[in-house]
């Protein structure tokens, strides 16, 4: 009897790596359906947001501005433009991934933080896909399972406030945000961009301080981002 070929073991290390990166972020999820709750959408709402646009930062980005009385276009705005990097990150992968017809509409929806990086940091075109749809999967599954369970368990509380959860999305976005910040660059406009939230806040509607901040962030990141060679491997987040 002849035991698992090489391919099929590197194959079965890498689904493991992508099971385990899909837990620890889809624990995140909780906090997301929690805090939707709290800042007034439905729980259908949160599941919505979840499934269909299915990134966390710019989820957190969206509930934030509309839980601080801002207007929903601000929230859509705000959460389009944090997630705009998931469009780079589909440049770096449309050549190695190699999709056609309808699994573009697929992979698109599974182009994460995650999913990019443990694609490519694998050593092989086979494992790497491997990679990326065993994370985009399992990141999809446990993410929304999460917004399910955090979400029905706040709407059972009658008033959220009394457990913090109506502060507590600046915290849960800092939580995705800090492990980003590994250069001194991407501390400066972290910096920069909070002081001039902070400043604009008092001045102008909600949800615009939010769009100031982000419009430096990604002004910055567009030229590394353009360039392949110069930034080939994204950092994890959240979603």
């Amino acid at each position: 009897m002849t035991g698992p070929s090489d391919d099929q073991q590197k194959r079965t290390a890498v689904r493991r790596q992508a099971w385990g990166v899909g837990v620890a972020v889809g624990a995140y999820g909780l906090g997301f359906g929690a805090l939707a709750v709290a800042n007034g959408f439905t729980v259908l709402q949160a599941m919505a947001l979840s499934s269909l646009v299915f990134t966390g930062a710019s989820q957190f980005a969206l509930i934030g501005v509309v839980g601080a009385g801002g207007a929903a276009a601000s929230g859509v705005l705000a959460a389009l433009v944090v997630g705009a990097r998931n469009a780079f990150y589909g440049l770096r992968l449309a050549p190695l991934l190699d999709v056609r017809g309808g699994r573009r509409l697929l992979a698109a929806q599974l182009t994460l933080d995650e999913s990019t990086a443990v694609s490519i940091s694998q050593p092989s075109s086979m494992l790497a896909r491997t990679g990326f749809w065993t994370t985009g999967i399992a990141v999809f599954v446990c993410w929304n399972i999460a917004t399910i369970a955090g979400a029905l368990a706040v709407d059972q509380v009658s008033d959220p406030r009394v457990i913090g959860l109506d502060a507590a999305v600046g915290a849960a976005f800092l939580a995705l945000l800090w492990p980003q910040l590994t250069t001194r660059t991407a501390r400066a406009v972290a910096g920069g961009s909070a002081i001039l939230a902070l400043a604009l806040t008092p001045l102008i509607p909600p949800g615009l301080p939010v769009l100031a901040a982000a419009a430096i962030g990604l002004a910055f990141a567009w030229p590394e981002d353009a360039h392949p060679g110069r930034n080939d491997r994204p950092e994890v987040g959240d979603e």
